[in-house]
């Protein structure tokens, strides 16, 4: 196949990713996704710090573990720690045998969402391979 065929369906492709994603984005935020609203006790909360080796930045972990009917737990989409003390009961939300700290977390937990997501990196990894070929096309 020569490179402007390869171009033309690269292009078409990549159009066609973005059309899905956005479909997908609009499904996602329209999924009403069957999550029980439940009350769990903190068990504990802690911060985990990585470090950048390269840029020092740092970036923070927010690992809330909880308890509800007799099992543990990992809080998922917690946004810190300082919200969940010890012994705390909150309200969270219990989706696929999972607890979630918002409604957000549930919604991206979605099978829609994480297609969604996949179309999303899909889109930006085609776009730069398209505009690869297209400056190689250009350059010939």
């Amino acid at each position: 196949m020569n490179i402007k065929k390869r171009v033309i369906i690269l292009w078409i492709l990549f159009v066609g990713c973005i059309m899905a994603t956005v479909a997908l984005w609009f499904a996602m935020n329209d999924a009403k996704p069957q999550y029980e609203e439940v009350e769990a006790t903190v068990l504990n909360a802690k911060v985990e710090q990585v470090v950048n080796k390269k840029t020092r930045a740092k970036t923070n972990f927010y690992k809330v573990e909880v308890e509800y009917n007799g099992q543990n737990y990992e809080l998922g989409n917690a946004h810190s720690t300082s919200a969940y003390p010890k012994g705390k009961k909150i309200k969270a939300y219990l989706f696929q045998e999972k607890l979630y700290a918002n409604v957000e977390g549930v919604q991206t937990a979605t099978l829609v969402a994480k297609v969604y997501f996949v179309f999303l990196f899909g889109s930006f990894i085609l776009l730069y391979i398209t505009t690869v070929q297209t400056s190689k096309l250009r350059k010939k």
